[in-house]
């Protein structure tokens, strides 16, 4: 991502009431599946969260603690491995940086689709391609698709506006 971003931008994620709101959804999606919404895991959930971005592992690692303190990196690393597994997160390998899933809670191994500013480094997440077709393409090969992330990289429309 570039420094020469130097226009506003409105990445604000999710705070207060609708914070706590996706928190509980969260939660209750766990308790459905038989899994624990555990304290390290609700606090990098809620991270990702307020965020509402991009974000790397070292920077949820220092912002771990409520009362400043970094967290072990294994326990982070834990967490948002349970998060991806669970759907509520994903990893952008291009950028090394996590993010909180934009939505497909009754589907925790959808496609997932980035659009990401080489600028300002915002993501938006959307729709990923057909399942389906991947499925069948990838059968067709020999494979059995575990996971699918596509990043795509150009700029967003307020960089562009700014340039």
């Amino acid at each position: 991502m570039s420094s020469a971003c130097d226009h506003d931008h409105d990445h604000s994620g999710l705070h207060g009431g609708a914070l706590e709101r996706a928190l509980a959804a969260a939660e209750a999606r766990m308790v459905e599946a038989g899994e624990r919404m555990t304290a390290p895991r609700r606090r990098v959930l809620s991270l990702l969260l307020e965020t509402g971005g991009p974000v790397k592992a070292y920077d949820l690692i220092a912002r771990f603690g409520e009362d400043g303190q970094a967290a072990k990196p294994p326990t982070v690393y834990r967490a948002l491995e349970f998060l991806e597994r669970q759907g509520m997160a994903h990893r952008i390998a291009s950028i090394s940086a996590y993010v909180a899933c934009a939505g497909h809670e009754d589907e925790a191994a959808h496609a997932a689709a980035f659009l990401i500013c080489d600028c300002c480094g915002s993501t938006k997440e959307i729709t990923g391609p057909d399942q389906a077709a991947m499925a069948a393409a990838a059968a067709q090969a020999g494979y059995a698709i575990a996971r699918t992330t596509i990043e795509a990289h150009g700029r967003c429309a307020a960089c562009r506006e700014a340039a």
